[in-house]
């Protein structure tokens, strides 16, 4: 069993080219081929999110408001170590709602993913959805996947510490202009400009009503969620090689629990249909699968490994041409058409499916 990271050997001074096709969506078809009980475990909802939602969002703009009566001393780092926790707690949903994991009707998972972005500073939820899933189909697809860093920005960062330690400090920057490379998706449309209006709106709700103390604590708690934070790691965590050639990682420490299990990265990729408090559930049933890969316990040290160690850079990533024959709009739903595709292939054959899948 690889336990937690394993360096590279050498600091890269490019991406690793990969002729191969991303590596989740054969995993997938491995993994169900030998457990198919995992089949009850996607194309299903989880309703539940929604009062996390309701509940997490009541939570933090009651936060919000009590700072407009505390002192910075306790603001700030409230926000720091805080904060970021429910930031986290965000995007989970966020990322749920994207995939259609809350409500079976799709505009009902948008109007969950609007709420739950309302607070987050920077209305963010529906391009997230758009570039999100771009990125599972096609990851390390360079005009497809804006998780991928840019050319020029890898280079310029390269394995710097201190550059380094500004990418992370300006990271939601820093994504939010990668997406301008990705020309073969349409950013406009009408539930964009909703998304402005309602966290936008929120913000200036905020800070009409309670001043600019709640509003700042809103923004620092999202800025730092994404970048320098105890939660931060996460984004180095997901795709960036500790082991070589190894493109996606796990995450399996005791934030998970506050997180609703976002790190849980190599699973969901390999079972995006699954709702967060189901991915725990397909590592049991399939442990050799995912304790056989490189993961880490701690986002705090994977931080300082990467600023520290010239042997990390940003260069750490998997690039590739290969789109794999998916069309460019297909939805990203790859574990239910390979248990549809089984399912249906037996009841040709005059054979019972070992399970029903639940609907999607």
């Amino acid at each position: 069993m690889k336990k937690q990271f394993m360096a590279t050997q050498t600091a890269r001074k490019e991406f690793l080219f990969s002729n191969e096709k991303e590596p989740h969506r054969a995993r997938t078809r491995e993994i169900l081929k030998k457990y198919p009980e995992i089949r009850k475990l996607i194309g299903v909802r989880n309703p539940w999110s929604f009062l996390i939602i309701l509940l997490s969002v009541g939570i933090h703009t009651a936060a919000a408001i009590a700072a407009a009566r505390l002192s910075w001393w306790i603001v700030v780092p409230t926000a720091f170590f805080v904060g970021t926790i429910f930031n986290e707690i965000f995007i989970a949903l966020v990322h749920d709602a994207s995939h259609n994991l809350v409500f079976r009707n799709k505009p009902l998972n948008k109007v969950a993913g609007l709420i739950v972005n309302a607070p987050m500073f920077i209305p963010s939820f529906i391009s997230f959805q758009k570039y999100h899933m771009k990125h599972h189909a096609f990851q390390g697809v360079y005009e497809l996947d804006a998780d991928l860093p840019a050319h020029w920005e890898a280079k310029w960062v390269g394995n710097i510490w201190w550059r380094k330690l500004l990418w992370l400090a300006f990271y939601p920057l820093i994504q939010t202009i990668r997406t301008a490379r990705v020309k073969e998706v349409a950013f406009f449309d009408s539930w964009v400009i909703l998304n402005w209006v309602v966290t936008i709106g929120f913000s200036v709700a905020i800070y009409y009503f309670f001043g600019f103390k709640p509003l700042a604590y809103i923004a620092i708690s999202f800025w730092f969620a994404f970048g320098l934070s105890i939660v931060g790691g996460r984004l180095i965590q997901e795709h960036y090689m500790t082991n070589e050639p190894q493109e996606t990682y796990s995450y399996y420490g005791i934030l998970n629990i506050p997180c609703l299990n976002i790190a849980y990265h190599n699973e969901h990729h390999d079972f995006p249909s699954a709702p967060w408090n189901k991915l725990p559930q397909i590592k049991k049933i399939a442990p050799e699968y995912y304790e056989s890969l490189a993961y880490h316990t701690s986002w705090t040290k994977l931080i300082l490994k990467f600023i520290f160690d010239k042997k990390m850079s940003v260069m750490n990533r998997v690039e590739r041409n290969e789109r794999g024959g998916i069309a460019l709009n297909a939805e990203v739903r790859p574990d239910i058409d390979i248990a549809r595709v089984k399912a249906e292939g037996k009841a040709q054959q005059g054979k019972q499916p070992e399970l029903e899948l639940h609907r999607a």
